[in-house]
């Protein structure tokens, strides 16, 4: 294994370092030490821009990352590398006119020049009109999303980890030969979002992220796993690498199954590909327009309406210790527990501030997180209690179909199987289906406890429990493993 560094990187950091240290008085670290920025070294720096401006308004939200990666092929270590970056968005505003510039030059004259640049370009931009008055300061959770476990993490901790997929995959070999592929990513992050009128919201946080692909060598079985954390040290490479290649092995040479309605057990990842994607349409001003599947024939929204099956709870929450998300949206406004789905029963959408104000309603924040609160049973028990369905690892390449009732359009991918009389009895092609989270969440039989997703395509932090369901729409098959 190669370690890199980017010399300019470093040298890039100590600058960062110094103008830090100027602006609070001498007290800030040494450069080189590959940490990210304290708080009072952001508000150094967004206090400095925000002296800078002559707008009504303006916001500074100062960003600063480590990250570390290890990437790996073929059964082969491919790169390992460590990168640190502090970024600079400053909106300014004047009156319903605002524009935003970004950059990641943090001296004085760099900053100056943006916030001149923003006030420049926010004079020529045309109303907003949804633009809301700056928030004032703000009280907000607590939420203790940094560990020091996966901020110290060093590159011969991930090439360990990845080892635990490599070795078993170049010590196979005949039938059972496999190939490994992979990307360990560990990150620690701060950001402070300012404005000239008073708000000030801190926010550090650190995330460790394992996805692992390993393929027969005979191109016929694929199978894939994940695991995601707040703390390194609840990431389990073993058990990654030993699931992962088990189902490669397990979908070697599949059968074409017909297309149809089956009943599937999803595993957590197939779950929350779907069903995270309910982020796009948890908003009021959609389904108060008619462009969601919220939308209220007789008008307005069906927020006190049944839209889900009795088991179905859909909430975010910050503090959730499996969530441990921003507790502010993009604008600062304090985000705290805001249930969507209670029971089955729509409680609640998504309020901007602009909206909230037109028709009357409470602001809500817009949410950074999203968990299936789940049930008691385990996959086996799905399986178990199956006559004839699929089983499905994970779901790929999902494309909206119709807001109206989110539906979606994608593939199974990387361990598909036939269950028969309660068993798992033979791998299937791939499928193509036509299905909405909505329709999925209506036909739940049986759920297990959520985890937390290494996949998040809709973004954000997510927890999804494996589900049981009738009906699941499979419309086609496909060829690829």
């Amino acid at each position: 294994m190669s370690t890199h560094v980017n010399a300019a990187r470093i040298s890039r950091r100590e600058a960062i370092r110094t103008a830090a240290s100027t602006l609070s008085g001498g007290r800030g670290r040494e450069g080189g030490d590959f940490t990210v920025l304290t708080r009072d070294e952001l508000q150094g720096i967004a206090e400095r821009g925000l002296k800078h401006s002559t707008a009504d308004g303006c916001s500074i939200n100062v960003f600063s990352t480590v990250t570390g990666n290890t990437r790996f092929a073929a059964n082969q270590l491919a790169t390992a590398g460590d990168v640190t970056d502090t970024n600079v968005t400053i909106t300014s505003s004047f009156g319903p006119k605002h524009a935003v510039v970004q950059i990641n030059d943090i001296s004085d004259d760099a900053v100056a020049a943006a916030v001149a640049k923003s006030e420049a370009l926010a004079k020529l931009s045309p109303d907003d009109p949804d633009a809301m008055p700056p928030l004032g300061p703000q009280q907000y959770p607590t939420v203790d999303a940094y560990f020091e476990s996966t901020a110290t993490v060093t590159p011969e901790q991930r090439a360990r980890a990845a080892l635990t997929a490599l070795q078993p995959a170049r010590a196979s070999s005949g039938d059972q030969a496999t190939v490994a592929a992979g990307y360990i990513v560990v990150g620690t992050q701060a950001s402070l979002l300012a404005n000239k009128a008073g708000l000030s919201a801190f926010h550090r946080s650190t995330d460790a992220n394992y996805t692992l692909t390993v393929r027969t060598a005979d191109g016929t079985g694929s199978g894939w796993a994940g695991g995601d954390d707040r703390d390194w040290t609840k990431i389990d490479p073993q058990a990654i690498a030993s699931h992962a290649l088990e189902k490669a092995r397990r979908s070697r040479n599949a059968v074409a199954v017909e297309p149809g309605r089956y009943t599937v057990v999803l595993e957590p990842q197939a779950v929350g590909d779907l069903v995270q994607l309910l982020q796009f349409f948890i908003d009021a001003r959609q389904a108060d327009e008619g462009r969601s599947p919220f939308v209220n024939p007789s008008g307005g929204s069906k927020i006190g309406q049944k839209v889900a099956d009795a088991s179905v709870t859909l909430f975010s929450d910050p503090a959730d210790p499996q969530l441990l998300s921003r507790p502010h949206d993009a604008d600062g406004y304090p985000l705290g527990r805001q249930l969507w789905i209670d029971k089955g029963v729509l409680t609640n959408l998504s309020y901007t501030r602009f909206w909230a104000k037109k028709q009357g309603k409470p602001f809500t924040g817009i949410p950074g997180s999203l968990k299936l609160a789940g049930g008691t049973a385990s996959l086996d028990d799905m399986i178990k209690g199956t006559e004839r369905g699929i089983l499905v690892t994970r779901l790929w390449y999902l494309r909206p179909v119709d807001p109206r009732t989110a539906l979606f359009t994608g593939l199974t991918r990387d361990g598909t199987y036939l269950i028969e009389h309660g068993a798992v009895t033979h791998p299937v092609k791939n499928f193509r289906f036509n299905d909405s989270p909505i329709f999925l969440l209506n036909n739940v039989e049986a759920m297990s406890a959520p985890l937390r997703l290494a996949g998040t395509e809709a973004g954000g932090d997510v927890a999804m429990p494996a589900v049981k369901s009738h009906d699941f729409n499979f419309t086609s098959l496909s060829d690829a493993v």
